[in-house]
């Protein structure tokens, strides 16, 4: 875990987003907490994670999700490189399924 993002205001935020019952909450929430293009990239990140996990190429993303290549190797360098969050959330997503 990166010690610069463990605050306490941080730990706040989680709590309060682990309150939430469901996709409605969640629109509701992260539209007071955040603009809609914070939100949409974070959302660009996550459906970019996905489809590398699904082994789309770089193009196929890039033409489907607008992102980057420099963003997408970001994504990519998280998913091989960083905690494994990524796959937790599509683990429990699949299982849930």
């Amino acid at each position: 875990m990166n010690k610069k993002l463990k605050t306490e205001a941080v730990d706040h935020l989680f709590e309060a987003i682990l309150t939430l019952k469901n996709v409605e909450e969640c629109y509701t929430f992260f539209e007071d907490v955040c603009t809609v293009n914070e939100v949409l990239s974070i959302s660009q990140r996550y459906e970019v994670a996905r489809m590398l996990r699904n082994k789309n190429t770089y193009l196929e993303i890039a033409e489907k999700t607008g992102a980057s290549t420099a963003t997408i190797s970001r994504v990519n360098r998280s998913l091989n490189y960083g905690n494994d969050g990524y796959d937790m959330v599509f683990e429990r997503l699949e299982e849930k399924d």
